[in-house]
């Protein structure tokens, strides 16, 4: 508490240090109409200002408990057989590229291939500075239009794919889990991962049976690896259930309607008959479609993080 305090007064400080410089600026600007020789030094400060606030500003975008952690992204195929699965791995790799322009550390945690190409889910650990606080703008349906590769009569499909973006958590954080509500299952690990695949039951998955929810590893060398890594996304995932019930409970006091349905759609990218990806909650656009799929997509980012800022400060 004391600790959050003294951000909370450092944070104030340096807020009233901006707005006296701001006032001080002001006030150099109306001396150098009159002395053209002021007029460089008034451009120098403006310029150190606006940088001091745009930093400060995108750091409330950061707001969040836990976005100065590390990430832990899953990707999962929505209806629609192998152009869905192609679709995960489509998105799979825009978020790696993403990863690798920001220089972040990935690492593919569990995999399940489709069953003709694509992957039906994927969970990648992403560790960089505010990974999480990044990525958690990407949750939700991804929704994608195009001709597909997959139909010889070359008809235009709609498919959907689901990211959820849990942050990354300790064994001695917030979820705490009994040992006796865990069931504990092992089975061979299928495709890629080396010599050990389909010939030990290495590949493992926890399910925590008082609330159903389930992780698994297969790309681990040995049985204890994938049993570290599936309980290192199951605690995340508890973790984010208990944040979205905290969640909900405020939005159920404030009056407010929560609706996590799978039809809605954050983005949608569109391949044909024309090239366009929007963001439905912050209307950004744009018809780079190559661009995107290869990585840049931090003005959603942005947009977004931009938008939930905003909301939150007018529910306060």
């Amino acid at each position: 508490m004391l600790r959050r305090a003294d951000a909370l007064r450092t944070e104030l400080a340096t807020w009233r240090d901006l707005r006296a410089r701001a006032r001080d600026l002001t006030e150099l600007s109306e001396l150098a109409a009159a002395d053209p020789a002021m007029e460089a030094e008034v451009v120098r400060e403006y310029g150190r200002v606006l940088a001091d606030f745009d930093r400060e500003r995108t750091a409330l975008l950061f707001s969040g408990e836990y976005d100065e952690r590390n990430a832990l992204l899953t990707i999962s195929a929505g209806a629609g057989g192998t152009e869905a699965t192609d679709w995960a791995e489509m998105l799979l790799r825009m978020y790696l590229r993403w990863a690798e322009r920001r220089r972040f550390k990935t690492e593919v945690l569990d995999e399940t291939a489709g069953e003709e190409a694509g992957l039906k889910s994927v969970t990648v650990a992403v560790d960089g500075l505010r990974a999480y606080g990044l990525l958690r703008a990407e949750r939700g349906v991804h929704r994608l239009v195009r001709i597909s590769p997959y139909d010889a009569q070359n008809r235009r499909h709609t498919t959907f794919a689901q990211v959820e973006v849990l942050p990354e958590v300790e064994e001695d954080v917030e979820a705490e889990i009994d040992p006796d509500d865990l069931r504990v299952d092992t089975f061979r690990a299928t495709g890629a991962g080396g010599q050990h695949v389909n010939k030990t039951d290495s590949a493992v998955r926890i399910t925590h049976i008082p609330t159903g929810i389930a992780a698994q590893s297969q790309n681990e060398r040995s049985q204890m690896q994938n049993r570290e890594t599936a309980m290192k996304i199951l605690r995340a995932r508890l973790l984010e259930r208990a944040m979205r019930e905290r969640e909900a409970e405020l939005a159920r006091l404030k009056g407010a309607h929560v609706d996590a349905g799978w039809g809605n759609q954050i983005r949608s990218y569109v391949l044909h008959p024309y090239q366009m990806v929007k963001d439905h909650r912050t209307g950004v656009e744009t018809s780079d479609t190559s661009g995107v799929l290869d990585g840049d997509i931090d003005a959603f980012i942005a947009a977004e993080l931009e938008r939930a800022a905003t909301d939150r400060g007018a529910a306060a």
